[in-house]
């Protein structure tokens, strides 16, 4: 049996807390959730109608990360050529890993493990898309595979928040820049 649907006030209301708790991860590790409700409009009631506790807000808070950026890949597949769809990918990875780290450091260890055990396959899925979009272009080296790059995308969850602007995006163009097959455009 499906759960009952949501009015669609309580629906804008549980989009909102999420996008504040996205919001307030990316400007720091340690969210309150009052904090979390407040940015988002609502009062401590309504957050933990939707969201009991702090570890299930954040949960979904990454889930909804991950869905969006595994449908991303099949979005950017559509609107541009491969190379310049995973690049435009890796630049969603960006900000998806800065969510993850802020995520993983607020919950305790066994709840986040559960959380990426359920997340590693579908973007290793999105990923395997994009890359064999691009080898089959001619535009990325033949020798690399979506767990591979994932190994190397992994290196973003060691870099401190307060480098994160200065770092991330250097690394991923690093890595982008890897996967380039000699000579090949965008």
């Amino acid at each position: 049996m499906s759960a009952p649907a949501r009015r669609p006030d309580a629906a804008r209301n549980r989009t909102r807390i999420v996008e504040a708790a996205r919001a307030a991860l990316a400007e720091s590790e340690h969210v309150r959730l009052n904090d979390i409700a407040k940015r988002a409009g609502v009062g401590q009631g309504t957050l933990y109608r939707n969201f009991p506790h702090r570890e299930a807000l954040l949960a979904e808070v990454y889930r909804r990360d991950v869905d969006e950026l595994v449908a991303a890949a099949s979005d950017l597949l559509a609107a541009h050529e491969p190379v310049q769809a995973l690049r435009r990918w890796f630049d969603r990875v960006i900000g998806y890993a800065e969510i993850k780290r802020g995520v993983l450091a607020a919950l305790e260890p066994a709840a986040w493990q559960d959380l990426v055990a359920h997340s590693h396959n579908p973007i290793e899925g999105a990923l395997d898309r994009l890359l064999d979009a691009a080898k089959e272009a001619g535009s990325i080296r033949t020798d690399v595979d979506a767990r591979g790059v994932l190994l190397l995308i992994a290196c973003l969850g060691r870099v401190d928040h307060d480098e994160w602007d200065d770092v991330a995006r250097p690394l991923m163009d690093v890595i982008f820049d890897g996967l380039r097959r000699q000579g090949a455009d965008g």
